[in-house]
């Protein structure tokens, strides 16, 4: 797995960006055009936690959190996604008895441990796959710019540290459309953290927005004034070393890799003997830990995250209709 380029963070200044973007212009065009064909319209309610970049902003966090508070409700969720780093296309139900990160990728591993969980390169397939399986409502991590399965909900999350990175289409930038394209199919924005950046203000104005923040999981008490080494490959790494830190750890060291990086034995034998040196608990995040070799399991903790949203109730509401609709079990 490739690192983000540096030039897609700042301002968007410098050559490289310009070089790109006479193909960056193509790429827009070709997401809009595929973004006008009609998608398969579900009997159930059907939730999309996207972004308008690409790499993780936290839809993950999002899709588990609307997975639990419509289960809270009675309702049998299943979510779809695409399996990002997965070899099998789909529609596919995940199975993390049988399943690798080689076959569905991280997210599907992670997601299928909570509830039922589908990859499925083509939406629609998948959402037929998972309503002929008893799914009551379907939640979505990514897909936002997948037009082939309709969303009744689609929320656009926000890492509030990265925004929208230099404001450039891919490849001059992150973005994978326009900010106002992909908000225009949004019905909110879920911004995570502060907004650093001024993402907000690229928004159409009255766009409504839930905030919310990471806090960590109920195991991280236990590593309150504890020497840690952290490390993993998520889209922001700065956002688990920072959770680490509100738990009240103290970071002896950490160690950042590429976005869903395929740890190998080697790369675990080296985080443990560093750990060992620095008389440290090596530490890392759930979606990192599926791609950990199991030999090596048992030597490293997981620290969870979960969100907080500003006002609870804002988000409920926008469950209620669909909640309001989901058909009877057969």
């Amino acid at each position: 797995m490739m690192r983000a380029p540096a030039f897609w963070t700042g301002d968007g200044g410098g050559i490289m960006p310009l070089l790109l973007s006479p193909i960056a212009a193509v790429y827009a065009a070709a997401t809009a055009r595929r973004m006008r064909r009609p998608g398969w319209r579900a009997p159930v309610p059907v939730i999309c936690c996207g972004n308008a970049t690409a790499g993780g902003a936290g839809k993950t966090t999002v899709a588990l959190d609307l997975g639990q508070r419509l289960a809270n409700r009675g309702v049998a969720v299943h979510y779809l996604l695409r399996g990002y780093g997965g070899r099998l296309k789909g529609p596919v139900r995940v199975d993390p008895a049988v399943h690798t990160t080689v076959d569905v990728g991280d997210e599907a591993l992670l997601l299928a441990a909570e509830r039922p969980a589908w990859v499925s390169g083509d939406r629609g397939a998948g959402a037929q796959a998972a309503v002929a399986s008893g799914a009551q409502a379907i939640v979505m991590d990514d897909g936002l710019q997948n037009p082939t399965l309709e969303k009744d909900l689609s929320l656009l999350v926000i890492d509030g540290s990265y925004g929208f990175g230099n404001g450039r289409i891919i490849p001059a930038g992150p973005l994978r459309e326009p900010v106002l394209a992909a908000a225009r199919r949004a019905q909110a924005a879920v911004l995570i953290g502060e907004d650093e950046t001024g993402a907000l203000g690229q928004l159409p104005p009255m766009m409504p927005v839930l905030r919310a923040r990471l806090v960590p999981g109920p195991e991280a008490s236990m590593l309150a004034g504890q020497p840690v080494l952290a490390f993993c490959g998520i889209a922001n790494p700065r956002k688990f070393f920072a959770t680490l830190q509100e738990a009240g750890a103290v970071l002896a060291g950490r160690q950042a890799y590429a976005d869903h990086y395929p740890y190998d034995e080697g790369d675990l034998r080296d985080l443990v003997a560093e750990a060992e040196s620095l008389r440290a608990i090596l530490v890392t995040t759930r979606k990192d830990f599926v791609r950990v070799p199991p030999t090596f399991r048992a030597r490293v903790t997981v620290v969870t995250v979960a969100l907080a949203w500003e006002e609870p109730a804002r988000i409920e509401a926008l469950l209620d209709p669909l909640a309001a609709r989901v058909p009877s079990p057969a």
